[in-house]
């Protein structure tokens, strides 16, 4: 219901009076209370007595009741007529709880009338139902108790087929409770029900739950129970849970239900058990939830279950988390079934560390490819992969069917050999792809420059790369750690270079670019088409960066040659840079006479320099030039 603008309104009203008139007491905390608070708060905004506004209530109330059970949510003046409203008196209604009931124009003008939401609806069937009960004198009352009022009316919204009257036995049952009577002390003349007969009413809707009801119908139960404030199925879970001494051998049917019901409720990152009896009672609780089953000791068993859930028509997952079992490619050849299933709605698939080869890229690959498949995001990190296994996945990327947009393949064994099938995917008018990762990877200098081409295309939609602990995100391109040199710098020089990239930051990492590739990039830097605000160049964790304002050049294994390139740089009218970072490099004297000339430049917009292990020479000359 917190999807419903509605009941956000409402509990955002409930709310703000209980925090001013309260002062620091109890939020409401079911859905019973909160609707109290809603009806008493409406009365009060209107300046209506309770005396005088009881009658309007019991009035709405029996029209809620009676249309409720016919199925209707507008009114007409027929329908007023037949519970006793004028229509002039429903147009004082409308005025004066014009948030609960309103009066609106249909078709040809006529007046129809309607409630705001469903949900207040419901709530004044039940006040109406539960206030004619107490207000039926002790006559009516010694045939007929109020948990016998209770059970029947457990007992019709079960056997409602669309549950229409999920909502209005949940108030109805909350009602009884002497806390929320309290509350509406003056529309109640006397109580309805004692504590022993509320636990008269819980013992017999477990009993129900335990009857095997179907998953919908065993949650509204569990919703009832708490309008009762009765926790104990739901917290005895709970505790076997965070003990991890649950034992599903011997769970009741209400206790299989309190754990699916919990598992909805709940954050559950780890599951100890694969049986698939567990899976055959839990499938009707899971199918709307997303689902994460890492580190959660299943096998390939697991997935036979499962390959039902995603091909049943109910089942609305659209994230499943398989990493870290052992599935095997066994296990994912059994969820091909289910993953191509026209009912399937997944879209995102984790199956890092399942210890999975080449065969499950090739079924995988028909999913992706077929015309039904909704993932947009897959996750096969962590596997042995290799370059074959990249290779079968290619012809599903090429697919016009294929959605994905998201591949992760870190530490997959992959070598160059696999950045030609990517560079192609990259290329082809039907890759969706903006998120790929290839961390971890033995993919050299040789496999980046191949990458270089695919990222050059105009087709490339790829937002972010990550190679190596390497991103290139909308216009981020990290490289770090990537065993790179000066080679790469003339595939990097080409990219900055073209007018198709939009690359803003590229992180170099970690690599033993040295001077040549300084300059190499250089060039690539100094083009009218290059868009680059940040570079970073890293060596043994010392971060550099070149952005609008700052470059940092730590610990790169650069010379006073590098400087030659940096002069330009910093003297360029282009140049924004106002920190520049060149600690532990091998520069020395001659170097920063190098640097002298760019900085004394009138373009030059430096204002912090770096450079540590400075002799005195280097000294004089640094202190001369931001004296003036």
């Amino acid at each position: 219901m917190c999807h419903i603008p509605v009941f956000c309104w409402i509990t955002a009203t409930v709310l703000e009076d209980v925090l001013e008139t309260r002062e620091g007491g109890e939020l409401p905390r079911t859905l019973t209370e909160m609707y109290i608070h809603f009806l008493v708060v409406q009365t009060k905004v209107k300046k209506v007595k309770y005396g005088g506004s009881r009658e309007m209530i019991e009035s709405l109330g029996k029209l809620a009741f009676d249309q409720l059970q016919k199925g209707n949510l507008i009114f007409y003046g027929s329908d007023l007529t037949e519970c006793g409203i004028d229509i002039r008196a429903a147009s004082v209604y409308s005025g004066v709880f014009t948030q609960i009931f309103r009066e609106e124009r249909g078709l040809y003008q006529d007046k129809v009338f309607c409630f705001v939401h469903l949900s207040v609806q419901e709530f004044l069937a039940a006040l109406h139902v539960h206030l004619t009960f107490i207000n039926s004198g002790p006559s009516f009352q010694g045939k007929l108790k109020i948990r016998h009022l209770h059970q029947r009316a457990v007992d019709q919204a079960l056997q409602s087929p669309n549950g229409h009257l999920d909502l209005f036995l949940r108030f109805l049952l909350g009602l009884s409770l002497q806390t929320n009577q309290r509350l509406l002390q003056g529309l109640l003349t006397q109580t309805g029900s004692s504590s022993q007969t509320n636990q008269e009413t819980v013992q017999y809707i477990k009993k129900k739950i335990s009857e095997n009801v179907s998953a919908e119908k065993s949650i509204n139960l569990f919703h009832c129970l708490n309008e009762l404030n009765d926790r104990s199925l739901v917290e005895e879970i709970q505790q076997s849970l965070s003990s991890g001494s649950l034992s599903t051998d011997k769970l009741s049917p209400a206790q299989w239900s309190a754990l699916g019901h919990t598992l909805c409720i709940s954050i559950l990152s780890v599951f100890y058990n694969e049986k698939k009896i567990i899976f055959d009672y839990l499938i009707p609780d899971i199918s709307h939830c997303l689902l994460r089953l890492s580190y959660s000791n299943l096998s390939k068993r697991s997935c036979e279950a499962l390959t039902s859930v995603l091909s049943s028509p109910s089942c609305s997952l659209t994230e499943l988390d398989l990493s870290n079992n052992n599935l095997r490619d066994s296990g994912v050849e059994l969820l091909y079934a289910g993953l191509k299933s026209p009912n399937c709605k997944l879209m995102t698939l984790r199956l890092r560390d399942c210890n999975l080869t080449e065969r499950s890229c090739e079924a995988l690959t028909s999913v992706i490819s077929s015309p039904s498949c909704s993932l947009t995001e897959l996750d096969l990190s962590h596997n042995n992969l290799q370059d074959s296994g990249v290779e079968f996945l290619y012809a599903g990327l090429e697919s016009p069917n294929c959605n994905l947009t998201t591949l992760r393949l870190s530490c997959s064994k992959l070598s160059k050999t696999s950045c030609v099938a990517l560079s192609s995917v990259l290329r082809s008018p039907s890759c969706c792809l903006r998120d790929l990762d290839l961390s971890d990877n033995d993919l050299q200098d040789s496999g980046a420059n191949i990458l270089f081409v695919g990222l050059n295309h105009p087709n490339c939609k790829l937002m972010t790369l990550r190679y190596n602990v390497l991103n290139i995100s909308h216009c981020l391109l990290r490289l770090s750690d990537c065993k790179l040199s000066e080679k790469s710098c003339g595939a990097l020089f080409s990219l900055l270079s073209s007018p198709s990239c939009s690359l803003t930051e590229l992180d170099l990492s970690n690599n033993d670019l040295r001077d040549s590739g300084v300059e190499l990039l250089y060039a690539g830097l100094k083009s009218p088409n290059c868009n680059l605000t940040t570079l970073r160049t890293k060596i043994q964790n010392q971060t550099q960066n070149i952005s609008p304002c700052l470059l940092r050049f730590s610990d790169c294994n650069l010379t006073e040659r590098s400087c030659v390139a940096l002069t330009s740089v910093i003297s360029s009218p282009s140049c924004s840079l106002t920190e520049l970072d060149l600690s532990h490099n091998n520069l020395q004297d001659s170097a920063v006479e190098l640097l002298y000339a760019g900085l004394k430049s009138p373009n030059c917009n430096l204002t912090t320099l770096r450079y540590n292990v400075i002799n005195a020479v280097e000294t004089r000359f640094l202190s001369i030039i931001f004296r003036q």
